[in-house]
């Protein structure tokens, strides 16, 4: 049997990588690359507003210079944006500039705990695909809205663990278990996931990929997380494809009690 896990489909595209990493935070632009290769992801996000689309190589705002497009999907998001209005600007914007047409869709007017705004994420996702994006929507776990979002013609849904940038794992568990089972895109575990356990538990759950961005970019030795939430990321898929063992209310040995002092 091979050790090789199923690789992830997105819309037209196909990937080895179920790990998809985000690009704020990190000390240096060497840091960040370096967690990119150890990663060994090849879906990368990047803040529009922290991106120069306008050609004249702000070293202010020279991120992209440092992700390779030949290696990675640059996944442009909208972060930031306060409304439908304003990230199908940014969406529009980046496309403009020569970035993929797709879109991890973000839209959190709320300054203290970033939560997605689900009327306007919907409205915006319904006027990307309709220009011929391919997006991916950054939601709470609430599965009516990603069955909404999935007939509108979203590529992915992205429910979050936990809030943007807080490191609690999946508080939103039992709502992303819903997600996983209704799904008809793939899902991906976005936010609050801060160890590589979390990441291992959303691959058990049956999670298509997960995103992480602070776990790794803040760490004392981010290539090195990196490649411990690769590994996590790897041995969690494998687990879900393989099959769980069965959970039971009572022990049960692993070893005969009785019969083997018998001659």
């Amino acid at each position: 049997m091979s050790e090789e896990t199923a690789p992830l489909t997105i819309a037209n595209r196909t990937f080895e990588s179920r790990l998809f990493l985000g690009t704020g935070k990190f000390s240096s632009n060497k840091a960040m690359s370096d967690a990119l290769e150890a990663s060994g992801t090849q879906i990368v996000t990047v803040a529009l507003r922290r991106a120069d689309l306008s050609g004249n190589n702000d070293p202010y705002a020279n991120i992209l210079e440092h992700i390779d497009p030949e290696r990675y999907l640059i996944l442009p998001n909208t972060s930031g944006a306060m409304n439908a209005q304003e990230a199908v600007r940014l969406a529009k914007l980046a496309a403009a500039a020569g970035l993929p047409k797709w879109v991890k869709l973000e839209i959190h007017p709320d300054p203290r705990y970033l939560l997605p705004d689900p009327v306007e994420t919907y409205e915006a996702t319904k006027i990307l695909v309709e220009e011929g994006f391919t997006v991916l929507p950054y939601i709470n776990a609430d599965p009516v809205l990603a069955m909404r979002l999935q007939e509108v013609g979203a590529a992915t849904v992205m429910p979050l663990g936990a809030p943007i940038g807080s490191n609690q794992g999946l508080k939103t568990r039992d709502q992303i278990s819903i997600i996983v089972e209704q799904a008809t895109v793939p899902v991906v575990v976005d936010a609050g996931i801060g160890s590589p356990s979390h990441a291992a538990e959303a691959m058990e759950l049956g999670a298509d990929a997960v995103l992480v961005n602070t776990a790794i970019a803040v760490s004392d030795a981010p290539s090195r997380m990196g490649f411990a939430f690769k590994a996590a990321v790897e041995s969690g898929r494998m687990a879900y494809e393989i099959g769980l063992s069965q959970q039971f209310g009572i022990a049960s040995a692993t070893s005969p009690l009785t019969g083997f002092l018998n001659t």
